[in-house]
């Protein structure tokens, strides 16, 4: 255990690496704990399009890399690992990275959320090749092409409207003999029709070599298998906010997110929150990014009342 810090930034997607950028450039010397997801979702992309400043598109992986850079170069320190333990209970708060602990005035947690999955191996294959968890950034990849959509709730209706604009057909394929959605979503979607209903069925596998090509279902009612040919397939079935380390410790909903207090505060003072963590509507790069910043202002302004 060294000296006290002034700020942690817990994570390192768009939202951990723009609150160190704004931290490091006003010299509060953020410690950035990276973690094993570091980089967040944008790794699980290929070529972004919608984040400002890329006209002809850019990797996700190259956004992270570059971010991560500028925000070294003001000083800003990295931390491999993941917080094992945190205390926000007393002053100053104290964070366990593996076996290390490390004491801060503040803390801003931006741990983001992790895209559930289907969990069968051919769908590792082709993430980012035609498997993605987000039909609002990779959408526009799919024009003219026929998809399927997984998921029976309000996200899986969303993403299926959605993809509409773009896709020559849109599938939804549900486990249920019913969704889950709510009944607004529901009449969109089936009165919409570019789109399709399999109900009781299920993804099997993903099929194609250097992208999809198609999906192999099964009736679950029936255990009928077919083959179908799709392009595209998107994972629309939730995603579980990186908020483990925090169960007990700080005020989570029924879900897991960080109750948050105009947008980036907590009730703890001092501890700020930024990103997907504690936002389960926006999820997009850019948001995460804007929220860092907000952060750390709220932490610039927490020092300038405090000391």
């Amino acid at each position: 255990m060294g000296d006290i810090e002034n700020v942690i930034i817990i994570g390192s997607g768009p939202a951990g690496l723009s609150a160190a950028l704004y931290m490091a450039r006003e010299d509060f010397k953020p410690v950035v704990v990276s973690g094993s997801g570091a980089g967040g979702q944008l790794l699980l992309t290929t070529t972004v399009e919608n984040y400002p400043g890329f006209p002809d598109g850019v990797l996700g992986s190259e956004i992270v890399d570059l971010m991560h850079k500028q925000a070294e170069k003001f000083g800003a320190r990295f931390v491999s690992g993941d917080v094992t333990d945190i205390d926000l209970s007393s002053r100053p708060f104290k964070i366990k990275v593996g076996d290390q602990q490390y004491e801060s005035k503040t803390v801003i947690i931006a741990t983001g959320a992790s895209a559930r999955w289907l969990g069968i191996e051919s769908e590792k294959r082709f993430i980012g090749r035609g498997v993605s968890s987000c039909a609002t950034c990779d959408g526009t990849f799919a024009k003219g092409k026929d998809v399927i959509v997984v998921g029976g709730g309000d996200t899986a209706m969303e993403d299926s409207n959605f993809l509409t604009r773009f896709a020559n057909s849109v599938t939804i394929v549900h486990r249920r003999d019913q969704f889950r959605a709510s009944k607004i979503m529901q009449n969109k979607v089936l009165s919409n029709p570019k789109i399709k209903v399999l109900y009781n069925t299920v993804v099997e596998e993903i099929l194609g070599d250097a992208k999809v090509g198609g999906v192999k279902l099964r009736n679950v009612a029936t255990n009928e298998l077919t083959e179908m040919d799709v392009q595209f397939v998107f994972v629309a079935v939730g995603y579980t906010p990186n908020t483990s380390f925090l169960k007990g410790k700080l005020g989570l909903d029924e879900q897991g997110y960080i109750v948050a207090e105009d947008e980036v505060r907590t009730k703890i003072e001092g501890c700020f929150v930024a990103g997907d963590v504690s936002d389960r509507r926006y999820r997009q790069a850019v948001t995460a990014a804007a929220a860092g910043v907000k952060a750390a202002l709220e932490v610039r302004e927490y020092f300038q009342r405090t000391e």
